[in-house]
């Protein structure tokens, strides 16, 4: 019977998007596009023209609101788990208290790994910048609508698909990397440090390019109604997904791993 209701349900899954997808076919060109596929890439990178007023008192792009509101969530679950979670801690851990030390041991693990000597604020950083990364990065897929400065809908999308915040999270990091040459090694980590000063340029581009790219393809699959039943769904989820754990990933383990060869002591030598 099990075999038969699984087969069912599979048989009634395909007819639905064979269905689904007909009707994409059929009712592909009765709509009407306001702005050309041109326009559409444009503005997801440019942020030109749908901006959104923040409290009326300028206006910004959508994924500056996208920033707010990820740190406010991840400041209110992070107030909750320290109040509420970690002192109902026990010995033997639940299933929740066993993710959170999994995660809080692998970032950890990626500092002492990368850097020996000095780890303790290396640890706390890249766990930051990675929950931070990767909840940023699944945000765009609950779809949370603004309202534009001239009175249109728009999701909003992950903060760092905009090049100003992955440049300011790119630089942010290349300026932990230059604390711990300066803990280190003092004058001689600044020089190490400022060696590699595309650094923060690199880091910056990789992510913002990573992530602008699963939102262009999502807006184009979007676009043409063809294909806006069924594969968006697939598109977005798969894109999301391999971007924020690889992008998670990616920057905290260069940061860890530059942040560690300029921390290494170098013993002074002897005259």
């Amino acid at each position: 019977m099990g075999k038969k209701k699984r087969a069912t349900a599979l048989a009634i899954w395909l007819c639905v998007v064979l269905i689904l997808l007909v009707c994409g076919l059929v009712t592909g060109g009765s709509t009407v596009k306001h702005e050309s596929i041109k326009e559409v890439m444009r503005d997801a990178v440019l942020h030109e023209s749908n901006k959104i007023s923040l409290l009326g008192i300028v206006d910004v792009n959508p994924a500056l609101i996208s920033a707010f509101t990820v740190t406010g969530i991840v400041l209110f679950i992070a107030a909750c788990i320290r109040i509420f979670v970690i002192p109902k801690f026990q010995y033997v851990p639940g299933k929740f208290q066993l993710l959170l030390e999994q995660m809080v041991g692998f970032f950890d693990n990626l500092a002492r790994t990368n850097s020996p000597h000095r780890n303790k604020f290396l640890g706390a950083y890249v766990f930051a910048a990675g929950v931070y990364i990767f909840i940023g990065t699944l945000f765009e897929l609950f779809g949370l609508q603004g309202i534009t400065t001239e009175g249109m809908s728009i999701a909003l999308p992950a903060p760092l698909s905009d090049i100003n915040a992955a440049i300011s999270l790119g630089c942010l990091s290349y300026l932990v990397i230059l604390s711990g040459g300066i803990a280190g090694n003092g004058l001689r980590g600044v020089g190490n440090t400022l060696k590699d000063f595309s650094l923060p340029i690199s880091m910056s581009f990789r992510l913002f390019g990573a992530l602008l790219s699963g939102l262009l393809v999502t807006e184009l699959v979007y676009y043409y109604i063809q294909l806006s039943f069924i594969l968006p769904v697939v598109v977005g989820i798969m894109f999301t997904l391999l971007h924020a754990l690889i992008q998670t990933y990616v920057l905290t383990m260069l940061t860890a791993l530059f942040y560690g060869e300029v921390s290494e002591p170098h013993e002074k030598t002897k005259k």
